[in-house]
């Protein structure tokens, strides 16, 4: 899969992130903890290299609880700042400011020494739809930036002043030219981060239902009201997960009842309610990537 996903507003965006970056003090990368690896654009580290960084961890109300602190504990590994939050009910915003003062506390030190009293300016960074401007609005205890639950929304940088020492700039969501990685594309997809129609819907069920009944087995069960998982055949690799995952649609469709003419299983429908019930968590809390796997 080599998916071609590049607006020509990404191209202006990525401009403007290397205009702006000498006028920031900090860098607050927001990432999905569902897929922290394929919610992060590889360009950033490029395009602010030398700025402290603060990551991130969003919707972590929707992730596995025990995925997310392997993943804090990665990030702070890797050196950075690390921040849990569930934008959309404002759990854990409130430790932003604490969080960027204590990243640049020798800096704010040294101003200090010096009788100044500077305001922290931070830039915000996040693929589309990763829930940036929802978390800007939390922070800033009103409504600064326009969110909807779709990519692409925001499509100029702004300033948001948080308070008399802090102000945000808020960037559009960047993407970066094409996904060599079929995984990447496919988490992009299933998160919602990309539009559903760059990818055919049943080949997204399939995929995921593969993973899931690998990992989550027992949320599969629980779910679709399956009395087992059935087996995967030998095939490996991407049409193992396809067959797999198709006859695991067939299942969980059946249990459902969508059934069209014949007695067939209607599976592109049983693909759209999977896609729907896991972004909207109702499938349980699932994170589709681990630390070791971006080593």
């Amino acid at each position: 899969m080599n998916i071609q996903w590049y607006p020509g507003h990404m191209t202006k965006t990525r401009r403007m992130i290397a205009d702006q970056i000498r006028n920031v003090d900090a860098v607050c990368e927001i990432i999905d903890a569902r897929i922290p690896v394929s919610s992060r654009n590889p360009d950033v580290d490029e395009l602010t290299v030398g700025k402290p960084r603060l990551v991130v961890l969003n919707r972590v109300d929707q992730a596995d609880p025990a995925a997310t602190k392997l993943w804090t504990a990665y990030f702070r590994s890797k050196g950075y700042a690390v921040l849990e939050t569930d934008a959309k009910s404002g759990s854990g915003t409130a430790k932003f400011a604490v969080a960027v003062r204590t990243l640049l506390a020798e800096k704010l030190k040294a101003y200090a020494e010096k009788g100044q009293n500077r305001v922290i300016r931070v830039m915000i960074l996040g693929i589309p739809n990763v829930g940036k401007s929802t978390f800007i609005n939390k922070i800033a205890g009103r409504k600064t930036a326009k969110t909807e639950d779709r990519p692409g929304v925001t499509r100029s940088k702004q300033w948001v002043p948080i308070d008399a020492y802090l102000e945000l700039l808020d960037t559009p969501g960047i993407l970066w030219p094409k996904f060599e990685d079929q995984s990447v594309g496919m988490n992009l997809a299933f998160t919602g981060a990309v539009k559903d129609d760059i990818l055919d819907v049943e080949t997204l069920g399939c995929h995921l239902m593969a993973y899931l009944a690998e990992r989550y087995p027992e949320a599969l069960k629980v779910a679709y009201k399956l009395s087992s998982i059935p087996v995967r055949e030998e095939e490996e690799g991407e049409e193992g997960d396809v067959a797999w995952g198709y006859r695991l649609l067939q299942a969980a469709g059946r249990k459902r009842g969508f059934l069209i003419s014949g007695g067939e299983i209607d599976t592109e429908r049983m693909a759209k309610i999977l896609l729907d019930e896991f972004r909207g968590s109702k499938l349980g809390r699932f994170t589709l990537e681990l630390p070791e796997e971006s080593v």
